[in-house]
């Protein structure tokens, strides 16, 4: 009889109640195997060397040595998935965002002990971050010029692609999850103030889509910031979605701008803010005049949502599997074609300027 593969998983946490907590919850599902706990770094490490796990999760403050310090240490010595647990705070989030531009596959926030169904939710969310860091494979990244065979279209049959351009100015939607936070970074940190906007749909907990905008701006000559309701939507300009609201574009007809509209219906596709909202809200307001990219995650939020702005004849570009975190959201949108470019994260930016200069031309 076959031995069935488990997820073994190391916990690292100061608060011996959060251990605790953690060990129950993940111990609770059959494909997964907690191998140990540490109470700082330095027992983990010594700990990482005796049980070899395939997973860390990683408390943000412990004494002797920050999380942070030792996520360091730990990517250049021995490289392995890792799944930050931060209070969902504005310095927790400042944290956790400097601990995924160093290699953390994701993170949660502490468990709330105080309430049974968000204790639920919250074992549902990090039993499934936890099998999905198990299935990130931290090896040496094939060239991103190397498309698999068969996904991509070739570059010189869709070379006179370019936007159905109306009178209002062309908008960039940009939708992510898991490696999200990454990936966006480096797309706007590649480009320049023009005449297109771009907005932006990032699953993130509400505590830290300000912090995350704000990171962005530091990082990109663009103006970014986080959207707010009946916003004008101005070129030049990246709009955050909050991350506890569903971002949608209208179009005010008076002088054919752009708006941001904010909404607090319920989740879609589990999410809110939810990639699907955004992009479906651009095919009725800006149609052909757009460009959508779908970037790494996990699940299919968006994939429907893009496919939509494809049809209408808009361009759509999805992130292609080798340079994603997670190939979730963006194999989903190439199983139904709904993808004209799958680019790897570092050709993205180069697209969108030269989409954006042919359109001016």
């Amino acid at each position: 009889m076959a031995v069935k593969n488990t997820t073994r998983v190391l916990i690292v946490d100061d608060s011996a109640l959060t251990r605790k907590i953690l060990r129950e919850i993940l111990s609770s599902d059959a494909d997964i195997e907690v191998v140990g706990t540490a109470m700082d770094p330095y027992v983990a490490r010594t700990k990482i060397k005796q049980l070899n796990p395939d997973v860390l999760t990683l408390d943000v403050e412990m004494p002797k040595m920050n999380g942070i310090n030792f996520l360091k240490n730990l990517m250049r010595l021995r490289p392995m998935p890792v799944v930050m647990v931060s209070s969902l705070t504005q310095k927790g989030a400042d944290v956790a965002l400097e601990a995924l531009g160093l290699g953390a596959v994701d993170y949660v926030g502490k468990p709330d002990v105080t309430s049974a169904a968000s204790l639920t939710d919250y074992s549902e969310e990090i039993i499934s971050k936890i099998k999905m860091a198990a299935s990130i494979k931290h090896a040496p990244v094939p060239p991103t010029s190397m498309l698999k065979a068969g996904h991509s279209p070739s570059e010189k049959a869709i070379s006179n692609i370019s936007l159905k351009k109306n009178s209002a100015h062309a908008i960039v939607v940009i939708g992510a999850s898991t490696g999200g936070t990454e990936a966006i970074r480096e797309i706007l940190a590649s480009l320049q103030p023009d005449s297109y906007s771009l907005i932006v749909v990032q699953h993130i907990p509400s505590a830290f889509s300000t912090a995350f905008a704000e990171r962005i701006n530091k990082a990109s000559a663009l103006d970014v910031c986080e959207a707010r309701d009946n916003q004008k939507i101005l070129p030049g300009h990246a709009y955050i979605a909050p991350g506890d609201q569903h971002l949608k574009i209208t179009r005010d007809k008076s002088d054919d701008s752009y708006r941001c509209k904010l909404d607090d219906g319920e989740p879609v596709n589990r999410h809110k803010p939810s990639v699907d909202v955004l992009f479906k809200s651009v095919c009725i307001s800006a149609g052909s005049n757009a460009v959508g990219i779908l970037l790494t995650g996990m699940g299919s939020d968006g994939a429907i949502g893009l496919k939509e702005i494809h049809d209408t004849g808009a361009i759509t570009i999805a992130q292609d599997e080798q340079s994603s975190v997670v190939w979730g959201m963006p194999g989903e949108a190439v199983k139904l074609q709904a993808a004209d470019f799958i680019l790897p994260l570092d050709k993205i930016a180069g697209k969108v300027t030269t989409l954006m200069k042919k359109d001016s031309n």
